[in-house]
């Protein structure tokens, strides 16, 4: 059976980095039908729409999404429903992308370019689970006026509304705890219920749900906590499940913890399974077309759809053990090079991933 993967590549570098998860992914020999389309600055450049019709025709018709990134500094001036990261959260929202998974790991040959001492991030394995659909991002009402009440009445401000449904919380509460079965059965959910009544409901229908896995421990934190264990004692945790918000901020944090960004891939699911698969840096348009970007977390995150999207186990243990090689054989893109280890570029880095892999027989 013929498993299509809609590939946008974006903006800034995720030309660069997409073309080499595509090469790995070509490598497999498996029957991909791959489509590309442009998406965000790209697309608005060229049919003046972030996320044109028929790219999200392509995507929804698709088994999987492989995307690169996208934005750029110089859409910054348009209206906001133009700037190309409207076609991520358009994408996630005409998809049903609810949860996202970003598993945070140190590789042994790396602890020494995490930001914190070795003993504290060897071994690190958490995964990060993020309800991308709902929260602040696309709660309504939203929108800018004069304020109403208040001391400053009277005067211009901006406001946007942060929301959950009972639904919403169940769902992605029952894939972290059904995350957690298949790794250390341990679930910290993160919420602000000190201060927010939506992170007060949040922790209340989390506790309700949890009752059903009784043999999964769950533990609640804030999430200036969370943000501040994350850089002490980051391996206490093992499955870490919050909302929209908190997720983007704590995601990003983990990330540095690997290494850097540029290690930690991702995926978005819907309940059919289909899936967005990408890096979870950004554009980074300041090092667009010099060909330095690191490209593993992307052919990570392509990892990532062999296994949640396409039911390809095998042929995602391939290519993260191709990766594993390579960082052995002290191959490094500059965001994680450190003396005695080899600076690589782009097309390098993805080329030893193949070379890896082919030796693999």
């Amino acid at each position: 059976m013929v498993m299509k993967i809609a590939v946008l590549p974006g903006d800034g570098i995720g030309p660069e980095i997409v073309t080499e998860a595509v090469k790995v992914l070509k490598a497999l020999d498996l029957p991909f039908e791959m489509e590309e389309a442009k998406v965000g600055g790209a697309a608005y450049d060229a049919h003046g729409h972030p996320l044109p019709p028929a790219t999200l025709k392509l995507a929804m018709d698709s088994d999987a999404v492989l995307f690169g990134s996208v934005g750029d500094w110089k859409y910054d001036k348009l209206d906001r429903p133009l700037r190309p990261e409207q076609a991520i959260l358009g994408l996630r929202k005409n998809m049903g992308l609810f949860a996202n998974f970003r598993p945070a790991i140190c590789y042994p040959q790396l602890t020494h370019a995490s930001s914190l001492k070795p003993e504290l991030v060897a071994g690190l394995d958490i995964l990060i689970i993020r309800e991308l659909t709902g929260d602040i991002y696309f709660g309504q009402p939203r929108g800018r006026r004069l304020s109403p009440d208040g001391e400053f009445k009277g005067a211009e401000e901006a406001f946007d509304t942060m929301r959950y449904s009972r639904p919403e919380i169940e769902r992605i509460a029952h894939v972290a705890f059904q995350a957690a079965r298949k790794r250390h059965k341990r679930v910290t959910s993160v919420d602000k219920a000190n201060v927010l009544e939506t992170f007060q409901f949040w922790k209340d229908v989390v506790i309700e749900v949890h009752a059903q896995y009784p043999d999964i421990e769950l533990d609640h934190m804030y999430v200036d906590n969370a943000a501040m264990q994350l850089v002490k004692a980051p391996k206490k945790f093992d499955v870490l499940f919050t909302g929209n918000m908190f997720g983007d901020i704590l995601s990003d944090a983990a990330a540095m913890l690997t290494g850097s960004i540029g290690m930690l891939p991702s995926a978005s699911l819907n309940a059919k399974g289909q899936g967005l698969y990408e890096p979870s840096h950004g554009s980074a348009p300041d090092i667009a077309g010099k060909g330095v970007a690191n490209p593993l977390a992307t052919i990570l995150s392509a990892a990532m759809m062999l296994r949640f999207s396409l039911n390809q186990e095998a042929a995602a243990s391939r290519i993260e053990a191709a990766v594993q090689t390579v960082l052995e054989q002290g191959l490094r893109t500059g965001d994680i090079y450190s003396e005695g280890t080899r600076k690589v570029g782009t097309v390098e880095m993805g080329d030893a991933v193949l070379a890896a892999l082919s030796r693999q027989g």
